[in-house]
């Protein structure tokens, strides 16, 4: 007897879905993705910025207020500039510059001022040039000192010009953490203005009754009162100055034309009555006519 021959039974195949990379779900999850990853590196980027522009208006409003550091440096220059060559004397100063440097410079100065120098010395003027910002708590002072310095019978006047590094904690307080630095001297500008010059815009009629017009107001201005004021000035332009001087002269007056204006830039002489001496005050006017003169500005 003969079996029936099995038939082979045939494999399921399992369904795949195959996924493109174009089909409209796939898109949508790369936009989602995009946009949370842009968003994370903006924030980011957003937040150092903030936190940036944080930093530089504190530090800005710290350099703002330096009044205290200068009268730290004053204080401490009168003591440390100041010596005589006496044991005494040297102790004094030694606790004196105490109160302003670290332990550290204490110890760098302890043989600055010694009983063998043959000299003395008095602080007699202090400038601060410049307070200038180095970090957030750290201030550079640069000063000018004048010293009278006197040796045997002998006395000289001497001026130098220094740095020091002042480091203010959080709640105000001070202390000097770089010695006293030789630094250049502040010198005199060779800068020199432009000189204004006079043009044709403005007739010889109108300089002529300008000039005159100033030389009455000056006369008045330096004991004038608010009310006589009004009848020469606009608003505010002047303020009443309450000076006994009396008026001398103008000084080469330069007129310009502006619009329906005239400039005027000029030197008035002034005798003060206390000091007897020349006072030369120095006006960029602006001047309007109606049917008066009127000073209408200043530039």
């Amino acid at each position: 007897m003969f079996k029936k021959k099995e038939k082979p039974v045939k494999e399921k195949k399992v369904r795949t879905v195959k996924v493109g990379t174009h089909k409209k779900s796939v898109i949508a999850l790369w936009v989602v993705l995009i946009a949370s990853v842009s968003f994370g590196v903006y924030k980011n980027f957003t937040a150092i910025d903030m936190h940036t522009v944080h930093e530089t208006e504190t530090i800005q409003l710290r350099l703002n207020d330096t009044n205290g550091i200068e009268n730290f440096v004053k204080n401490f220059c009168k003591s440390y500039y100041t010596w005589d060559n006496s044991k005494e004397a040297i102790e004094a100063r030694t606790q004196a510059i105490s109160n302003y440097l670290t332990k550290e410079l204490q110890d760098l100065n302890l043989d600055t001022i010694r009983t063998d120098i043959p000299t003395s010395s008095v602080v007699t003027n202090v400038l601060i040039w410049e307070i200038e910002q180095s970090g957030t708590d750290d201030f550079i002072a640069t000063y000018e000192v004048d010293q009278q310095i006197k040796e045997g019978e002998q006395t000289n006047n001497v001026k130098a010009t220094y740095t020091v590094k002042v480091h203010v904690d959080k709640d105000g307080d001070m202390v000097i953490v770089q010695n006293p630095t030789l630094a250049p001297a502040v010198e005199k500008s060779t800068y020199e203005p432009k000189a204004q010059e006079a043009d044709a815009s403005v007739d010889a009629d109108t300089v002529n009754d300008a000039t005159a017009f100033l030389e009455t107001f000056f006369k008045l201005y330096p004991t004038a009162t608010e009310k006589e004021l009004a009848y020469y000035v606009a608003g505010n332009v002047l303020e009443p100055i309450g000076r006994d001087y009396l008026y001398s002269e103008l000084v080469n007056p330069i007129f310009t034309k502006d619009g329906d204006n005239v400039k005027v830039k000029i030197a008035v002489k002034f005798i003060d009555n206390q000091t007897k001496a020349t006072q030369v005050s120095q006006f960029e006017l602006v001047l309007h006519k109606d049917s008066n003169w009127k000073i209408v500005a200043v530039y």
